[in-house]
């Protein structure tokens, strides 16, 4: 990528000082001042685009190339480590304290693995889509609590490390669209939140309403932070922090980009805040509420 950017930068100086050199030998003439400006200023222009695209496509490669060692590692140690305990388990004579512990740790070795191929799959599943076409009303409190319980049982966490809080107001907070895709944004963001947490997982969910015409869900958690110039970037497709503490945990890249892809798809956005290296980060969906009440239908 610094080749690349430095032969651009250096095509675009030599572009630069023919087209001024031109312009002072024909300053006196009209038409090849007419013709060369024109002419030096395309070029320029072509350089520099060719340039970004050079650069884009190397760091594309590098998020892939990231990813497919990230992905290989996800899926091969839950893998190793299901195959490491059924060979003690055919091996050995157990008592059945040692066993129902062996299938405890193959549950959740087998959990993690359906959840990375789950997460892939699913990526790939909305990113060709435009916008999704299940279309039925959701609760988002009731909704968030699920998640909120879905993820303490998934991390075997106190029911104290993640605080619930919803504004008291009297607009439902309904938002119309496909409650599994919702589920599986809000999942992320928590399981996100938990990840990054390795001093311990403190966790605010907060639930309201913006104008009226929105609802908002913010997760806020004491992690390790985001720094400011990646909070755009990290919804990006295969895109990791490359931070020691970020990289120091394997991902594929595709949580939080499916958070805003499914966002997006639902009318709504995704965006995240943070105070810096540290210091946590916010992790806000916003989507449109319904505004007309829902009737039933016979």
């Amino acid at each position: 990528m610094v080749l690349f950017t430095l032969l651009g930068v250096c095509l675009i100086g030599v572009a630069v000082a023919l087209n001024v050199s031109w312009i002072l030998l024909n300053w006196r003439r009209i038409v090849p001042l007419a013709l060369g400006i024109p002419f030096f200023l395309l070029l320029i222009a072509g350089v520099a685009l060719n340039t970004i695209f050079l650069v884009r496509e190397v760091r594309t490669n590098e998020r892939q190339d990231a990813f497919l060692s990230a992905v290989t590692h996800e899926l091969k140690t839950p893998v190793t480590s299901i195959r490491l305990y059924l060979e003690t388990l055919q091996r050995r004579n157990l008592d059945e304290a040692q066993r129902h512990e062996f299938y405890r740790r193959m549950m959740e070795d087998s959990d993690r693995l359906l959840a990375t191929v789950e997460q892939v799959l699913k990526a790939g599943e909305v990113g060709q889509r435009a916008r999704s076409h299940v279309r039925a009303p959701v609760e988002m409190r009731g909704l968030a609590e699920e998640c909120i319980r879905t993820t303490l049982l998934r991390h075997h966490l106190e029911e104290s490390a993640i605080t619930l809080e919803v504004e008291e107001t009297p607009l439902p907070m309904l938002v119309r669209g496909d409650r599994e895709e919702l589920q599986t944004a809000l999942l992320n963001i928590l399981n996100n939140a938990v990840k990054y947490s390795p001093n311990g997982v403190v966790m605010r969910v907060a639930l309201s309403v913006e104008h009226d015409a929105w609802v908002r869900v913010s997760v806020t958690d004491q992690g390790i932070g985001i720094p400011p110039a990646h909070l755009k970037r990290i919804f990006r497709r295969f895109y990791r922090v490359p931070t020691r503490s970020v990289l120091r945990n394997k991902g594929t890249g595709l949580g939080l980009y499916l958070v805003r892809t499914i966002a997006r798809q639902h009318g709504g956005d995704a965006v995240a805040e943070s105070p810096g290296e540290g210091h946590g980060a916010t992790i806000r969906l916003e989507l449109p509420r319904i505004l007309t009440p829902v009737r039933d239908q016979d």
